[in-house]
């Protein structure tokens, strides 16, 4: 059974950074995604970034150019770097991850991930 295990989070000033780590673990495919999601207080989870096995990327329009994933295959870790972040940015982030079919590319619709972390919080202050 896959396991997520998210780290790295906190709470930084607005403007600051923070790079999240996922350690992923029982989850050997071919084809695959693995997002990054975040909730805040009274919203919805929503997708922020994804990369597939092909190392393609998506991101949500508002974190475009702010936020980079990536993953250490070696290490099989998945990160999110987050700068410049601001009080929107302030919520609960998983990570998430998914068997896909081959060249399939991600979305940010968290209907369509099935494995997920338990999260780590992500504090941004004016």
């Amino acid at each position: 059974q896959v396991q997520l295990v998210e780290s790295g989070g906190g709470s930084v000033q607005t403007g600051g950074s923070l790079r999240l780590s996922c350690g992923v673990s029982a989850f050997s495919y071919n084809s695959y995604c693995l997002g990054w999601f975040r909730q805040a207080p009274g919203k919805e989870r929503e997708g922020v970034a994804a990369i597939d096995s092909l190392t393609r990327t998506r991101y949500a329009d508002s974190v475009k150019g702010r936020f980079t994933i990536s993953k250490d295959y070696e290490k099989n870790i998945l990160y999110l770097q987050m700068n410049s972040l601001n009080p929107e940015d302030t919520g609960m982030y998983y990570c998430a991850a998914e068997r896909t079919a081959w060249m399939s590319a991600c979305t940010l619709g968290r209907d369509e991930y099935h494995s997920w972390g338990q999260g780590t919080q992500v504090t941004v202050s004016s």
